[in-house]
């Protein structure tokens, strides 16, 4: 490769900025922490937020790229996020279900990354078929060859990867490693009492199939045994083909559904229409790609309303106890 010749202190300047971008990339703690000391966490969209505030509490600096209240799937990264990716001394990130952010991470070569997906491999849940945008082998770009990323819909998939987080935090910041541990296993534990209420929740149910306008729910209905019916695939605003709505409503009938499940982020435009040609009601099924309010809603608060409204949808009889 040629390399063309520049005036001496431009080449010293130049030498001068690498080895200060070296040195910041691979060597102290003063790369990973903010102006106030705290470990600078860069969280790719809500569920990764969530577990950084977790774990990290009063020792980590999150910033979210994705607004609350915003959909992810399509995400564009502004200049001044690209560089809180470069500069942070931990990402979070879940490839595959972003790419804008998939580059940024690929190319700050950031020492402390945690990427959900290859902590919990994804599962394909065959989200495209069915809606207009399919094309028999492509699909989404994000769900290309990715699979279902909505894993942390499954409580246990969310542990695996909360305990990869607190690990990869301790190794960013060494010093605070023990409160690190602390608040991951009472993340963990946290999340096994809510795997243990949808357990309970959802064992005796009337139906096990529910219809929702996003192919968000794969995992969790494989966990707990249940059946997803889905409008749409990946992208919740596709429009699903005539086939598609003629299986639907087929399987509302067999399956004797009462309820088209909407989300919060986005109309519930297509999912009103489909209720009301199959006279059947509608609710919300959040799937957690971000919440509107985060002074109100968490994800424990989002996860358990859920549990609720699918065991209203799926006629399930009151739990026992003894």
């Amino acid at each position: 490769m040629k390399i063309r010749r520049r005036p001496t202190s431009i080449a010293l300047a130049v030498t001068a900025l690498v080895s200060a971008l070296t040195l910041s990339a691979c060597g102290g703690s003063s790369s990973a922490k903010d102006g106030s000391g705290k470990l600078a966490v860069v969280a790719s969209f809500y569920p990764m937020e969530f577990l950084a505030e977790q774990i990290g509490g009063e020792h980590v600096k999150v910033t979210d790229l994705t607004a609350a209240g915003v959909e992810p799937h399509d995400l564009e990264l502004t200049a001044k996020q690209v560089g809180a990716v470069t500069k942070a001394g931990a990402v979070l990130y879940l490839k595959g279900l972003q790419p804008s952010v998939d580059k940024a991470v690929a190319q700050s070569h950031s020492q402390h990354v945690v990427d959900a997906a290859a902590v919990s491999p994804l599962v394909d849940h065959h989200l495209d078929e069915g809606t207009e945008e399919h094309g028999g082998e492509a699909g989404h770009e994000h769900a290309d060859a990715a699979g279902d990323p909505h894993i942390w819909l499954d409580p246990t998939r969310y542990a695996a990867v909360a305990k990869s987080v607190g690990a990869e935090f301790a190794k960013a910041d060494p010093a605070h490693a023990a409160d690190y541990q602390q608040n991951t296993d009472a993340l963990v534990t946290k999340l096994a009492a809510l795997d243990k209420e949808f357990q309970d929740g959802l064992k005796n149910t009337g139906t096990k199939a529910f219809v929702t306008s996003h192919a968000a729910f794969g995992y969790l209905a494989d966990h707990y045994g249940l059946e997803q019916v889905a409008i749409n695939g990946v992208d919740p605003e596709a429009e699903p083909t005539p086939a598609r709505l003629a299986a639907i409503q087929q399987a509302a009938k067999e399956h004797g559904v009462t309820t088209v499940f909407f989300e919060t982020l986005v109309s519930p435009k297509l999912a009103e229409t489909v209720a009301k040609d199959l006279g059947l009601k509608t609710a919300v099924l959040d799937p957690l790609e971000g919440v509107k309010d985060p002074a109100k809603d968490d994800y424990f608060s989002v996860m358990k309303q859920n549990l609720t409204n699918l065991r209203s949808a799926l006629a399930a009889t009151p739990t026992t106890t003894g």
